[in-house]
């Protein structure tokens, strides 16, 4: 385990690889995406506190699908997974600590995909902005319209119109 520091943009999670790390963001913003054919798909953002891993590595030790960016400059924990796992298998406290993480991320994960299927644009943004201030000042407006799932023109238009 480390504590480690990276500049703003830098990428610590990577698409089509098998990730050794697991990272805890002590402070900072990071975002979660992946390639489409002209453009990236933001999916995910996180803040301090947050855990930082690809889901496909962690569980399966497969190559996984997102990229993780960091959108400040930030200091994190860095974890070998493979030492995680031992300690999973050491201390039953750690191991329910790893499970509650991933059963919070899934639930996470399917209250975007039921937003996303069912509450329009500008619900969408509002709700965000509200659970999320800090991210509405500090993420450019291109990444938010990604995670929202509409172009920066719509999201410019929802944010004019409901300000």
């Amino acid at each position: 385990m480390a504590c480690v520091q990276y500049p703003k943009g830098t990428t610590i999670i990577y698409a089509d690889k098998v990730e050794p790390y697991f990272y805890i963001l002590q402070n900072g913003i990071a975002r979660a995406y992946s390639d489409g054919e002209n453009q990236q798909i933001t999916f995910w953002f996180g803040e301090s506190g947050s855990v930082l891993f690809s889901f496909n590595s962690y569980i399966n030790n497969s190559p996984g699908y997102e990229n993780i960016e960091l959108l400040t400059n930030s200091t994190l924990i860095r974890i070998k997974l493979a030492d995680l796992f031992m300690l999973y298998g050491q201390n039953i406290e750690i191991a329910n600590w790893g499970r509650k993480i991933a059963e919070q991320e899934l639930i996470a994960t399917e209250r975007r995909l039921i937003d996303r299927a069912f509450k329009g644009a500008a619900l969408r943004y509002h709700e965000f902005a509200a659970q999320s201030p800090e991210l509405i000042k500090r993420v450019a407006l291109k990444h938010i319209a990604s995670y929202l799932g509409v172009t920066q023109v719509t999201l410019s238009r929802i944010r004019a119109t409901h300000q």
